[in-house]
């Protein structure tokens, strides 16, 4: 976060000296010198949340595959309706599927959950490939797991059993 604050404050510098420049060689009026520094400061701002995802998911280790991605737009950036922003994203560990010994096509497995501005929160998942469900075994009271129908069509489930 702090990277990204400096290279939006630089890129108002550059842009700021860039219109100085241009008003010195022309005749353009003087005050276009703070507007270069806002455009080119927003312009800096918005390449970083749209390259969020793919600079994130781009360095992700071995064995970590993203499942679902999630785009979003709001009325304070009103550019996302035009062209939606991805702000989260589940990956699924897929390097370290462990079958379990009783069931052959159920898995238990790790789903990361990254979003913009907040910590990745890791979750266990069971994932039973034959009946296209899902479970989450990790209540901590030795309770049985709650088990969702979801379909073989669902993008967790979809890629734990093409990875198995």
């Amino acid at each position: 976060m702090f990277l990204e604050l400096l290279a939006v404050i630089f890129a108002g510098f550059a842009g700021a000296g860039a219109m100085l420049l241009l008003t010195r060689v022309t005749r353009l009026p003087k005050w276009l010198v703070p507007v270069g520094a806002g455009v080119a400061m927003l312009a800096a701002t918005i390449s970083s949340e749209y390259s969020w995802y793919a600079r994130t998911s781009d360095n992700l280790p071995e064995g970590l595959t993203v499942a679902q991605s999630v785009t979003s737009s709001a009325p304070w950036r009103p550019w996302t309706y035009v062209v939606p922003m991805t702000d989260r994203f589940v990956a699924v560990e897929t390097g370290r599927l462990r079958p379990n010994m009783e069931t052959p096509q159920t898995f238990l497995t790790k789903l990361y959950f990254f979003g913009r501005w907040k910590p990745v929160t890791i979750v266990d998942i069971m994932i039973d490939c034959d009946a296209g469900r899902r479970a989450d075994p990790a209540l901590g009271d030795d309770s049985p797991p709650v088990w969702r129908e979801v379909g073989a069509d669902d993008p967790i489930v979809k890629t734990v059993c093409e990875a198995a």
